[in-house]
């Protein structure tokens, strides 16, 4: 395994990512483990102290890891001006069906 120059910029830019995404150490290494990463736990908190160096499809996998555990996470959105009128018209729909239940029924018996 030669010196990849990039590693360094990799392994502070995944620590990042992780950090930002409160993803540990071991959700990361588990979850690349399922994408058939070979690096065991140890290894991968040794990378990511700098400590150890991994080839790069390993270095890759615990990127594409890292990526689809942030991908997964909710995120606020910014809403659209329609998004009011149709939150709107969700509380009118909620109220009118607890309403609409009681309507119903005294319906019935008329």
């Amino acid at each position: 395994m030669g010196f990849d120059p990039n590693e360094p910029e990799q392994r502070r830019r995944l620590r990042a990512a992780l950090r930002a995404a409160d993803i540990s150490v071991s959700e990361l290494w588990l979850k690349c483990f399922s994408l058939s990463g070979d690096a065991g736990e140890y290894e991968v908190e040794a990378y990511l102290q700098g400590l150890l160096s991994l080839p790069a499809v390993q270095r890759d996998l615990l990127a594409l890891a890292a990526n689809e555990m942030i991908d997964e996470l909710p995120r606020p959105r910014a809403p659209y001006s329609d998004d009011f009128d149709r939150e709107a018209e969700e509380l009118d729909n909620r109220d009118e069906s607890g309403g609409a239940a009681g309507g119903r029924a005294a319906e019935a018996d008329e």
